[in-house]
């Protein structure tokens, strides 16, 4: 039997960010993380952003075996009896433990077709065999037009693949943007030769010879030699349900991170849905600084910390020459107000509820004022023009 102080389930940006709370508050404490990938922590976000640029893949390791960690990879917890304080891997191991993380994050959603033929993009092999075949001139289908979606495609075109992307949606990033912006960036996407099918489903995958024809909904053929998918995730919470744990889209957890009804066992990122006092209800948020922010604080919560976790997490993107930072709830069927210099260019989108007052906000090709928007956002004022963030 294994035993440690603190258990560590995955093992991705939020274990990482978790072990480095834990030291911040206990600096001897045993920490074991137990990860079904074979490498140690790194960063995602380079995966589809700067690994695509310039950066070296060095760049991506987060150095979790610095801190006195003890990393069990390539292994997964089968099964986990918090009342006994006890966790088995897949390899028969036990691990007994005074405090629990699970940092299971999510896994991609998956068409039910196409088995074998689909990258669904999400780790570092995925990089790399994406990578592999760009470099061999391949040609791509990219399905999907939201986060994961636009900026694989976005990658390819500018390592000068050909591109298809295939979405239901109007436009690309239609679930977020309104529909002036969604439409721009379409546009932008179609005169970088990005051919983007819009509006258009996915009925079959198959390999032909060397070849993959990927069939639309209306009966087109796509030939190609590789497809990548962008679908969104599902949280990885089987190993919560089995153990009786309180899950709802996301385990759910208090403002310290702990899980309802349990006092040894927490949950972090992807995977957790957490209270969010700026907005009201819960939230479940799946980007790196939610991730890192949300990790640590309740790794230091697991060792005695003791703090609310009222972060207001942001994310980014990059397509292209163009990028954004965000925070709080976009959703394009929310009402929103935006000043522009022109659609597309530079400007703030406000996503606001009944009352006119911010629930998120969109800073497109601007940068360095997330917190003001933050700021907006917790006041829970409605938007004057004086108070526009653009």
């Amino acid at each position: 039997m294994h035993t440690t102080r603190y258990l560590i389930v995955g093992g991705g940006l939020t274990a990482d960010a978790a072990c480095k709370g834990i030291r911040d508050v206990d600096a001897e404490g045993h920490i074991t993380v137990v990860a079904a990938e074979a490498h140690p922590p790194y960063a995602r976000p380079p995966l589809s952003k700067a690994l695509w640029k310039d950066s070296d893949e060095s760049s991506i390791w987060r150095g979790t075996e610095k801190l006195g960690v003890e990393l069990r990879l390539g292994r997964r917890i089968a099964t986990l009896d918090p009342t006994e304080h006890r966790a088995t891997d897949d390899q028969g191991e036990v691990y007994a433990y005074e405090r629990l993380l699970l940092a299971t994050g999510g896994r991609p959603r998956q068409l039910p077709f196409g088995a074998g033929e689909v990258i669904y993009y999400r780790t570092l092999d995925d990089y790399r065999r994406l990578r592999a075949l760009a470099a061999a001139d391949a040609r791509f289908v990219v399905i999907g037009g939201g986060f994961i979606g636009s900026e694989i495609a976005a990658a390819l075109a500018m390592n000068g693949r050909p591109v298809t992307m295939v979405f239901p949606e109007p436009g690309i990033g239609a679930r977020i943007f309104p529909p002036d912006l969604s439409a721009f960036v379409t546009d932008y996407y179609r005169a970088r030769d990005v051919e983007v099918l819009s509006g258009a489903s996915v009925a079959a995958i198959g390999r032909v010879g060397d070849t993959v024809h990927v069939t639309t909904g209306d009966g087109r053929v796509l030939e190609t030699d590789a497809v990548v998918a962008g679908l969104g995730l599902t949280p990885s919470t089987e190993l919560a349900e089995a153990a009786g744990l309180v899950v709802s889209d996301g385990i759910v957890v208090d403002d310290r991170g702990r899980v309802a009804g349990s006092h040894d066992v927490f949950a972090a990122g992807d995977v957790a849905r957490f209270p969010v006092a700026a907005l009201g209800g819960t939230m479940r948020v799946e980007h790196e600084d939610h991730a890192k922010s949300h990790g640590k604080r309740v790794g230091a919560n697991m060792a005695g910390a003791d703090e609310p976790y009222d972060h207001l997490p942001f994310f980014y993107s990059d397509l292209f020459e163009l990028g954004y930072e965000a925070v709080g709830e976009l959703d394009s069927r929310l009402r929103t107000t935006a000043d522009w210099t022109h659609v597309g260019g530079a400007g703030t989108v406000y996503y606001l509820d009944d009352a006119g007052r911010p629930r998120g906000v969109l800073l497109w090709n601007l940068f360095g004022r997330v917190d003001t928007a933050r700021d907006l956002i917790r006041a829970a004022m409605p938007i004057q023009p004086a108070e526009l963030v653009g």
